[in-house]
């Protein structure tokens, strides 16, 4: 096992990172914490351990406490994180708390590689779960080993439990047993102790062999992912041309459309519903109000504008009102980002004018800007229109005054008796959603 452990983080060159394990005190995260601790010496990584308290369990509070002890003997440092499971979100406690408590462990993170202690026989459940919730290959492909995304480490994934349970025996190791374990109205609780041992019983390696299947699937899921990025080349960024997901055969649009809401960090819709939206963008009239909600609940909806297809997300436009003074970036009300960078000869001739703030403000209607010497000075309004920014952008737009003068306006250029010479120094600003 131990050799396991070191064959599987060596590659991953971590020599100085901090690995942060997730250890809710039961068996399977018991034996990881055994397994890290013994390597970060080998290895050269810091380990330290988060404990999500749920709260859910009465005896909630003795596990967070036995985490501690067990940490403590071995000087890991541990963090226990207090979260409150929401109840009423409609995906059930058993989804509730697994967000919770990734949400927990990737904020108190910082860059760091989170290590989780899911082994073969939960792979193996999730993949029958997937089955049974009829998902498609994404979903099927389970649990990665390694999520680069979310900076997720899984190195127990070919183990079988009964393997972590005779480790941790032979090193004599404790650990604490959640009763819920046990309750069968629990999806993944029936699995286990109702289907998985009658599969078990006609064929001994379906948790292999499940487990199997999955990491296929997470290859098919894969090579989808590169199809879409492929055909995103000429057909999607931030928006997709419609005329060409409309050449494109009907499982291939469907397949972008899903990769291109996931790239824009969308739930994935089902498959009915991702239909309809694929529907709606190739058949609705060239002049359609477009609008159909992606997540209505957190107002995010999928709008057509000059045959393109975007995510508009908040469609309230919330006030503007704020000063930059040096800062890299400054997050707006409505949670996008102005980021400010230095250029040689681009953007706002900051240094030359003595700019050291600027005035960042909603747009109130009758706004008047000349970023181009060659043309005259026109409104607002007609510059927008010009450059095909949608009617909803336009509303959230920030405008970026140098005192009473609008400076800059993102995404249609500096005002010109402003703009950096060439090779001097300059203040690039652009919008970020």
């Amino acid at each position: 096992m131990q050799l396991h452990i070191a064959d599987f983080i060596q590659p991953l060159e971590l020599k100085g990172q901090t690995l942060v394990l997730a250890l809710s005190g039961g068996l399977d995260s018991r034996v990881l914490l055994h397994l890290l601790a013994s390597q970060q010496k080998n290895i050269g990584f810091k380990l330290r351990a988060v404990h999500v308290h749920h709260g859910l369990s009465p005896n909630a509070e003795k596990w967070a406490e036995f985490c501690r002890t067990i940490c403590n003997e071995i000087d890991i440092p541990i963090d226990v994180i207090y979260v409150k499971v929401p109840l009423d979100s409609g995906l059930g406690i058993e989804a509730a708390a697994r967000n919770s408590r990734y949400k927990a462990l990737i904020e108190n993170s910082g860059q760091d590689q989170i290590v989780l202690a899911h082994h073969q026989d939960d792979q193996a459940e999730t993949l029958l779960l997937q089955l049974l919730r009829g998902a498609g290959a994404k979903g099927l492909a389970a649990m990665a080993a390694i999520d680069q995304k979310r900076r997720l480490l899984r190195p127990l994934l070919d183990v079988l439990r009964h393997q972590l349970e005779a480790y941790a025996t032979a090193h004599d190791l404790a650990w604490i047993e959640d009763e819920s374990n046990e309750d069968e109205h629990y999806d993944r609780n029936f699995c286990r102790h109702q289907i998985l041992p009658v599969l078990t019983q006609r064929f001994p390696a379906v948790s292999q062999n499940l487990a199997r299947s999955a990491s296929h699937l997470a290859e098919a899921s894969a090579l989808l992912d590169e199809l879409a990025s492929l055909d995103a080349r000429t057909i999607a960024h931030h928006q997709i041309d419609v005329a060409a997901l409309s050449q494109l055969s009907d499982a291939r649009a469907r397949n972008l459309l899903r990769w291109w809401l996931a790239q824009q960090e969308q739930p994935l819709p089902n498959t009915n519903r991702l239909q309809e939206m694929l529907h709606q963008l190739l058949s609705a009239k060239s002049d359609a109000a477009l609008k159909v909600a992606v997540d209505a609940q957190n107002d995010i909806w999928l709008r057509r504008y000059q045959g393109m297809a975007y995510i508009q997300k908040n469609a309230e436009a919330l006030p503007i009102a704020m000063i930059w003074q040096g800062e890299a970036e400054l997050v707006l009300p409505d949670g996008s980002r102005l980021l400010f960078e230095r250029k040689s000869g681009a953007g706002l001739a900051a240094e030359r004018l003595g700019i050291n703030k600027l005035r960042v403000s909603h747009r109130v209607g009758g706004e008047r800007f000349k970023p181009d010497w060659a043309r005259p000075t026109r409104t607002l309004k007609h510059l927008l229109q010009e450059a095909h920014i949608p009617p909803w952008q336009r509303e959230h737009l920030p405008l970026i005054y140098w005192d009473e003068t609008l400076a800059i306006v993102p995404g249609i250029g500096v005002a010109c008796e402003l703009q950096a010479r060439e090779d001097e120094p300059g203040l690039v600003v652009s919008l970020h959603s």
